[in-house]
């Protein structure tokens, strides 16, 4: 993954009402949960969704499809892999683990 990939993902991310969207969407799994569902469980207005929906689509991590008259978000799972991958990939690459897992055991 590019980092100004990486950076616009975990933006998006840093938005407490996208996080909220996107969490709610990891949990509802394949299927997906629709739009209606979202603002129920989330008590805000369409227009806010929808904006919020739209910048996690242009980022990459969630999709939509329509059923009928009805549109289906989802998380979209590779792409949230590949941002943790990104995230953990170099993890401890210019330290001894043993010592870092040591002292993250003593500290908790």
């Amino acid at each position: 993954m590019k980092i100004d990939d990486a950076a616009a993902r975990l933006e998006a991310l840093g938005n407490p009402t996208r996080l909220k969207i996107y969490r709610m969407l990891v949990r509802a799994g394949d299927p997906g949960l629709p739009v209606g569902k979202l603002q129920s469980r989330l008590s805000i207005p369409g227009s806010t969704l929808s904006h919020h929906l739209k910048t996690l689509i242009i980022v990459g991590l969630v999709s939509q499809e329509r059923e009928a008259t009805t549109l289906i978000c989802h998380a979209n799972y590779p792409v949230m892999r590949g941002l943790v991958e990104f995230l953990v990939a170099e993890c401890c690459t210019e330290a001894d683990c043993a010592t870092i897992r040591q002292q993250a055991d003593t500290a908790a």
